[in-house]
């Protein structure tokens, strides 16, 4: 595969591109209420019939111009909603919803998937499989899109039989793509808890049943589940983000609510340390004297990339993307809905730099101030159409 006409297209469209970015940017629209972030794209793109998928989600299938029986499929997955977080950029095509941000990179997907879709489209003839269009809702809230559009067939009619599905990554400078076989990301699990004591005068702890102190036990001990009974070659994460407790200096409360996530890569343990977690949590409460309302809500899978497919596009990128842009990714105990794809068919998740090396404030992932550089989405096309042409 020559990458030079990939190069030419890309050119060609990256001004209308970085244009529905910008639209897609400043209207904001958080997960499972993506309306007009759905009618944009379909406006967009008039060429193509979508199929609406969970009020929201969207799909399309591009077809060669000569297509024959048992001929291949291939998904390309992006993101379209946003977080609810107040933009603090000055850029002119800020967030008009205010508390609404793309504050993940969304809208760079997909408007890469959009022109992506327009280049593959005007370039059938050299198509050689079938192209499945995604254009998904909710990624950022449980129980996440993908699991709701698998439901609902967008892996059938046609079968899909491998998808890609890309990132932006502020970890990475522009130009670089990152890859990684195996297990890549983790399941995440969300934890509430209650614990239901006895409230009192803090200068008298022994007429009150102390919920503060009581979690603070649970908060530590809890965390000998990952220490002494994990095989430590698994990666794991146990870890509390909330705690509140409405006393005061004099006051005890009679209720400590928290919140945490678990985050594990092996779905026999992390059913066992559910299990072990459940155990702590009501033993440490019944010595005390309490009740404890415990809910573990199950999150996403963890995601693993197939060898094979990535390979595949590794070898069909490596014109486009040396060696010395193509670098190995770490494993991360960060989560994606994209893993629900990998349950089901040969998948592969990837990384796209957006760090501008000569912009100081390069802004992470989920901050008010991120800024992804948009010279990044030429490179998701990039590899996008490489898997598409060449994999």
């Amino acid at each position: 595969m020559s990458a030079d006409w990939i190069s030419h297209a890309v050119d060609a469209v990256f001004d209308d591109v970085v244009q529905y970015r910008r639209w897609i940017h400043q209207n904001p629209e958080l997960s499972f209420q993506e309306y007009q972030t759905s009618q944009f794209i379909k406006d967009s793109l008039g060429e193509f019939r979508f199929d609406t998928l969970c009020t929201t989600g969207l799909t399309a299938v591009i077809e060669p111009l000569e297509l024959s029986e048992n001929m291949a499929c291939v998904a390309l997955r992006a993101d379209i909603d946003a977080l609810p977080i107040l933009e603090e950029t000055t850029l002119p095509f800020a967030s008009k919803n205010s508390g609404v941000m793309h504050a993940c990179g969304h809208d760079m997907h997909a408007a890469i998937l959009m022109g992506t879709a327009k280049i593959i489209h005007a370039n059938r003839e050299k198509l050689r499989k079938r192209v499945k269009l995604i254009f998904q809702l909710g990624e950022e809230k449980l129980p996440g899109g993908a699991s709701m559009m698998i439901a609902q067939g967008v892996l059938e009619n046609p079968k899909v039989d491998s998808i890609y599905g890309l990132h932006v990554f502020p970890d990475l400078e522009t130009g670089k793509i990152g890859f990684r076989s195996g297990p890549y990301m983790a399941s995440c699990d969300e934890i509430y808890l209650t614990i239901h004591g006895k409230g009192g005068h803090a200068a008298l702890p022994h007429t009150t049943v102390d919920p503060i102190y009581i979690a603070s036990q649970i908060v530590v001990q809890a965390q000998s589940i990952i220490s002494r009974s994990a095989d430590p070659t698994v990666p794991s994460v146990l870890s509390f983000g909330y705690i509140e407790g409405k006393g005061a200096t004099n006051i005890i409360p009679a209720q400590v609510h928290l919140k945490g996530t678990f985050r594990t890569m092996n779905e026999a343990w992390r059913k066992k340390a559910h299990d072990l977690l459940t155990e702590l949590v009501h033993n440490v409460c019944n010595t005390h004297g309490a009740q404890a309302e415990l809910n573990i809500e199950l999150g996403y899978p963890f995601l693993v990339n197939n060898e094979a497919a990535t390979n595949r596009a590794k070898s069909a990128l490596l014109e486009m993307f040396p060696n010395e842009k193509m670098v190995e990714l770490s494993v991360r105990m960060t989560a994606e809905d994209f893993s629900y794809y990998s349950q089901h068919v040969p998948a592969s998740f990837f990384r796209i730099g957006v760090r501008n090396p000569m912009n100081r404030e390069n802004y992470g992932l989920h901050n008010s101030r991120f800024n992804p550089d948009e010279q990044a989405i030429k490179s998701g096309m990039k590899a996008f159409l490489g898997i598409v042409f060449g994999a």
